[in-house]
């Protein structure tokens, strides 16, 4: 698997309204892009720092990935996971890592925000931290 940067930090949030501010008034970034992924019951707010991006996520329903991770996290947003932009195509890192034993939690690629191909690997394997892989489309 050929990664070759961090692509984003994803972190969930209780409301985009309220944190966006603090990530453009405090810490001085600017929010570059707003978007709806539907079929994950997410919206997303990007901000670049240097070669990475911050990915703000708000749950749009309550059977989301991000409302169960605050749900757990005690009602408090956090640290989500982590994204890598692969060179070799997402299933070809998917199937690199299921080679190896590794579990997956995307069997093949899906389409994300930004238009990504994207796919998660399963926090049993990456010892508690979900990571996620993704490439722009070709």
């Amino acid at each position: 698997m050929n990664i070759s940067h961090i692509e984003h930090v994803g972190i969930a949030v209780t409301s985009l309204e309220e944190a966006i501010p603090f990530y453009e008034n405090i810490l001085g970034f600017k929010c570059f892009a707003i978007e709806e992924v539907e079929d994950q019951h997410v919206k997303t707010a990007f901000f670049q720092v240097g070669q990475t991006k911050i990915e703000l996520l708000e749950a749009t329903a309550p059977e989301s990935a991000i409302a169960k991770f605050i749900e757990k996290n005690g009602g408090r947003g956090g640290i989500q996971h982590i994204a890598f932009a692969v060179q070799d195509g997402v299933q070809n890192a998917l199937d690199e890592v299921q080679g190896k034993g590794g579990r997956v939690v995307d069997a093949k690629p899906r389409r994300g925000a930004e238009g990504l191909n994207i796919a998660f690997l399963h926090p049993k394997t990456t010892c508690g931290t979900l990571v996620e892989l993704c490439e722009k489309p070709q």
